[in-house]
């Protein structure tokens, strides 16, 4: 069954980090386009950071310097990195990969980041 599973989420003040990780299973690759998306409550759904299939990441102005992605070929997993999280950073965090013509999704790992 292609899925991505989502962990690493939790409860962080304010100025601590996370890590998330996306698994993909065997039928999903993520040496393709991916990414990490966020829903904050009562908010659209909004990227926060893309890698392509070469390499190139975009990240959204507001987690610049402070957010990276990442990739492991070998674990076919994808990692985002968050330091230095503000409370706005709250919301459930989805990763995301570009395989056989469609998005494939997570179920997503919620972040809340407290004062």
């Amino acid at each position: 069954q292609a899925q991505l599973v989502e962990s690493g989420g939790g409860l962080v003040q304010a100025g601590g980090s996370l890590r998330l990780s996306c698994v993909a299973s065997r039928s999903i690759s993520i040496v393709n386009n991916g990414g990490w998306y966020r829903q904050a409550p009562g908010k659209e759904r909004e990227q926060v950071a893309t890698v392509l299939g070469g390499g190139a990441t975009n990240y959204a102005d507001s987690v610049k310097g402070r957010f990276t992605v990442s990739r492991d070929f070998a674990k076919n997993t994808m990692y985002l990195q968050m330091n230095n999280l503000k409370p706005e950073d709250t919301g459930i965090y989805y990763c995301s990969s570009y395989n056989r013509g469609r998005y494939y999704w997570g179920q997503g790992t919620q972040v809340t980041v407290g004062q």
